[in-house]
């Protein structure tokens, strides 16, 4: 079962971007074959809505971030292998035999692999590989492969020893043609494989933790430490959620740090469902059938939409999803800002309520309209905190750090004031 998310939350999450743009993707980007990156991408356009799948991978990294075992294959081992295989699959195959190669291009392919049979039995005989619990299936289905009679010839090869022509071309029609698909299987059991040592080192670099998923449709949400992994030096919070408080109405001045709290929780939560570590100190998670973010919200100009109406449209898509009765973790960032205040108050406290009926999903939603928050600290399922600001005289100065309760602080007039821009325009004064 995998988690239901669209382009919307990856684009706010920041799952991917372009090399350089300290997307999730290349934070966990550390993996040494093409084919690696390919099955990390997948990984995280697909996290898993399956509490057993997810804490069985939790279990696999975590167990490979507790031991000393390494990833048994170099980056140029592997590049020659896929060259090898590449290079046959492009190349027309005639009726009688493999396809034509040069013998050095040749050689090069099948010693890769040799040197790749030879290392993988040596991995799999580990005692540290024998000895982790949730990586027995991938265990078993790599010895399955290693065990074929068909492969007994690989392990009485010499390393380094080079091949007689004979050998040399039996081996490329095993590899090639007879079992070439058993050859690919092998080369995906690899890729997990550096997928999961990747992330393990990952975490025991970066002091991630690993969390733990409770039974779908608990509501339950439980984070200490939480913070964002592209923030320099960030300042952690703490959250909980469940049934009986299933709702929680962010609030703070800007640039108090809502957005990047926000984030924060949401890319726990993503992270988690993929069966990942995440920056925090602790979690516990029930899982979700989806997850649908929305804090950068585009106008959609091609139909003519205005901001106001593309989040009604967004509300409408949320709506639908929960009319389902699945659980989902939903998170908006300053709630209808593309209308009136008056409007704006009216819909926040309408939708809000809603959402506090859906005792099995989990919202946060961030508003300026603090009066709304009034309206709602009486209705059962809310939870209210906020992020505030501190004032050294006329300059306002932010925690980042969650606080329970609501505030009205409103800084914009202030950092105008500091900024000089009203006596830019009164005066002409240039900017320097």
């Amino acid at each position: 079962m995998l988690l239901r998310t669209d382009e919307q939350t990856i684009s706010d999450l920041g799952i991917f971007g372009s090399k350089g743009s300290g997307s999730l993707y290349e934070l966990f980007h550390r993996v040494n074959s093409r084919g690696g990156a390919e099955v990390l991408e997948e990984m995280f356009r697909k996290p898993l809505a399956d509490r057993d799948a997810i804490n069985r991978r939790i279990s696999i990294i975590e167990s490979f971030a507790g031991s000393n075992v390494r990833f048994p294959y170099d980056a140029v081992l592997i590049d020659a292998a896929e060259k090898y295989l590449a290079a046959s699959r492009q190349e027309t195959r005639n009726e009688s035999g493999p396809t034509f190669m040069g013998e050095k291009e040749m050689h090069s392919g099948v010693a890769a692999l040799l040197d790749i049979f030879q290392k993988t039995r040596a991995f799999v005989d580990l005692a540290e590989v024998r000895g982790i619990p949730a990586f027995s299936a991938e265990r078993a289905d790599l010895c399955g492969l290693l065990d074929d009679p068909s492969f007994a010839p690989v392990f009485s090869e010499r390393s380094g020893h080079r091949l007689g022509f004979s050998a040399l071309t039996a081996y490329d029609s095993l590899f090639r043609l007879t079992e070439q698909d058993k050859i690919q299987q092998l080369l995906g059991c690899m890729y997990l494989l550096d997928v999961y040592i990747s992330v393990a080192r990952i975490a025991r670099e970066r002091n991630f933790i690993f969390p733990r998923a409770l039974e779908k449709g608990g509501g339950q949400l439980h984070l200490d430490g939480v913070y964002h992994p592209g923030i320099k030096a960030p300042v952690p919070n703490a959250i909980t959620m469940d049934g009986s408080r299933n709702v929680v109405f962010l609030s703070g001045a800007n640039m108090a740090g809502k957005s990047t709290f926000l984030r924060s929780v949401s890319t726990a939560l993503y992270l988690a469902h993929m069966g990942f570590p995440v920056p925090a100190s602790s979690m516990e998670f029930s899982v979700l059938d989806g997850i649908y973010t929305t804090i950068n919200l585009p106008d959609n100009l091609g139909i003519g939409a205005s901001h106001f109406y593309v989040e009604v449209l967004r509300v409408k898509k949320i709506a639908s999803e929960l009319s389902t009765g699945q659980s989902f973790f939903i998170l908006f960032d300053e709630l209808f800002r593309g209308t009136n205040v008056k409007d704006a108050h009216e819909a926040t406290v309408a939708v809000a309520t809603g959402f506090a009926r859906k005792k099995n999903s989990l919202f946060i939603i961030s508003s300026h309209i603090v009066e709304a928050a009034r309206d709602l600290e009486h209705t059962a399922g809310f939870a209210f905190h906020y992020l505030p600001t501190k004032m050294e005289g006329s300059v306002p100065v932010y925690t980042y750090k969650l606080e329970k309760g609501v505030t009205d602080d409103r800084h914009g007039m202030i950092i105008i004031k500091n900024e000089g821009i009203l006596e830019i325009l009164k005066n002409g004064k240039k900017l320097s």
